[in-house]
This record gives C-alpha cells, sequence and structure tokens, in this order.
C-alpha cells in the first residue's frame, strides 16, 4: 500500500476550462480513443496527410518487379513512410517488428491473376489482426463488378468487427478493366463505402472533377499509385491529388518500381507533408539520387 499523502490539493484552476478539441482526421471526431490513436499511427496529426507504402500486390499477383525480395527492396524503405500496407506472411517473415508507425493490414483476398479478382472473401480474422497490432485492414470493394454485393458484404463484416475492437477498416475501390475511371464512378463507390461504414477510401485519381469525389465522401480519401510512372508524372499526380482534398497516396509501384526508390519516397513525402511543387520534388529526387538519397529526419 502507498504511503497515505495528507497534503490537501490546492491547485484546481478552476478557471481554466479543460480544453476538448477535435480529432484532426476528417470524419472521424466521434469515434473512440483507440480508433484515433491507430488512425493517428496512420495519419502524420501535424499534416492530417499519410504516405502509405503499398506492397500487397503478391497476394494476387506473385513476385511481381520489383517485390522479388522485400527484405532488400522494401526494408530499406519503411523507415520513410507513415504507414505499411502489407500481407499478414510479409509482416511476419520480413518486417521488423520494431517498426512502430501503422500496419494496415491486406485482409481480403481469395482469387488469383488468373481468375475474376472480385470473387473475394474476408482472409483474415479479428483476432489475428489484434495479435499483429495492425491500425487497420484493408479490403477491396468491386463496385460494378461481377461479386460486388460480395465484396461490399466483405467490408461490412470487417467494419463490424473492427469497430468491436477500435480497428480502422480500409475501403479499397477496386475499378475492373470494363469500368469507366470518371468522377461520377469515384463518387459513387467512395461514398457507398463510406456511408456503410468504412473509416477510410483508397481510390483512384482522376483529372476531372477529382474534387468532387472528395467532397462527397465524408470520410477520408487516399489516393492509389496505379501503374509505373514517370517520377515526375508520379509527383504531378500527388500533388494534383493533395491540392484537390485527398488526404494522402498509398504508392507502390511508383516508388518500389523507381530508378532510386529511397529519393522517390522522400520527393512524394515533400509534396504530401510539405506541399512542395511537382517541380520542387522531383528536383529533390534527382538531389537525392545523385547525393546519397537521404535527407530525412526520422
Amino acid at each position: 500500500m502507498a504511503d497515505a499523502d495528507a497534503s490537501e490539493a490546492k491547485h484546481y484552476a478552476a478557471d481554466v476550462p479543460m480544453r476538448s478539441e477535435p480529432f484532426f482526421l476528417k470524419g472521424s471526431n466521434n469515434l473512440d480513443w483507440g480508433m484515433k490513436n491507430r488512425l493517428a499511427a496512420i495519419f502524420n496529426p501535424s499534416s492530417g496527410r499519410t504516405v502509405m507504402l503499398a506492397f500487397d500486390h503478391g497476394y494476387f499477383l506473385g513476385p511481381t518487379s520489383g517485390l522479388e525480395r522485400v527484405d532488400l527492396n522494401i526494408v530499406p524503405l519503411i523507415r520513410y513512410a507513415d504507414t505499411l500496407m502489407l500481407t499478414r506472411g510479409i509482416l511476419r517473415t520480413s518486417i521488423p517488428p520494431t517498426y512502430s508507425r501503422g500496419i494496415v493490414l491486406r485482409a481480403s483476398g481469395g482469387p488469383s491473376i488468373l481468375k475474376e479478382l472480385s470473387n473475394e472473401e474476408i482472409a483474415v480474422s479479428i483476432d489475428e489482426a489484434i495479435r499483429l497490432n495492425v491500425a487497420a485492414m484493408a479490403v477491396q470493394v468491386f463496385i460494378g463488378g461481377e461479386y460486388e454485393t460480395r465484396s461490399v458484404h466483405n467490408m461490412t463484416r470487417l467494419v463490424d468487427m473492427g469497430n468491436r475492437h477500435g480497428i480502422a477498416t480500409l475501403a479499397v475501390t477496386a475499378v475492373g478493366k470494363d469500368m469507366v475511371r470518371d468522377a461520377k464512378y469515384m463518387r459513387l463507390a467512395t461514398r457507398m463505402c463510406a456511408e456503410l461504414g468504412a473509416t477510410y477510401v483508397k481510390t483512384y485519381y482522376v483529372e476531372q472533377g477529382f474534387e468532387t469525389v472528395t467532397a462527397a465522401c465524408p470520410v477520408p480519401i487516399v489516393i492509389a499509385g496505379g501503374k509505373k510512372l514517370p517520377e515526375s508524372e508520379a509527383l504531378q499526380l500527388a500533388h494534383n491529388a493533395i491540392q484537390q482534398g485527398a488526404a494522402g497516396v498509398d504508392m507502390g509501384r511508383n516508388i518500389f518500381q523507381s530508378e532510386a526508390p529511397v529519393a522517390m519516397i522522400q520527393a512524394v513525402r515533400s509534396v504530401v507533408h510539405e506541399n512542395l511543387s511537382p517541380n520542387e520534388a522531383y528536383d529533390l529526387y534527382l538531389e537525392l539520387k545523385e547525393g546519397g538519397e537521404d535527407s530525412f529526419d526520422s
């Protein structure tokens, strides 16, 4: 038993109202403390944005270019990312447990690139997500796809499980080859995911009307990097999305397939967190590429 403290408390600051500040992230103010804490491990509280490093491609593509050896190609990049998006197999086998930022766990799967990709099911239990101490679970949602309803139900089941345990759900809006990638489709897909409970949404940037997509979605949107682009174009893409309301980028191939991945992820960070212009960020990329590739203070 601790020694009793007989001194009388005096300093109540009765004239100072208790501060009650809103949470920094769009649509998240009414979430529980644990969920907010996990989201703060994904999104930088200072900028309100995130640079997600995505390398979960192997769950349906196998060892694609740049992901042949995650331990050699990806692990050197993780210190520059705000959060990692990956599968549980790669997390256990290849990522140092000393990594202290948010983990976004790929939680859906099933078909390979050889089959109909929308025919997914939940592939991870909530117990596994808790065991791995993840900040969010990611699920593909195929609006307009052959198995649209199944994928939506996958998401809502994850939302229910995640809410029960304070783990966020990232809805990834997959766009099939026969679908038009325009603002009308993106507004539909992202709004459906948000309305049905997703904590935040990943979608594609579109040239026309992307600001209407972010405005109509009541939760944060991060954009997918998509196919490999020249570095200057990928930085322009990130800049346009951020300036039009995106809360971050989830880039994979445009980083790990770059000629200088360490330089590229730092250039992307400068766009997302420091509002550098695409030209300034590209100059930074070239400078880091030629001069040692590290200007990051972790």
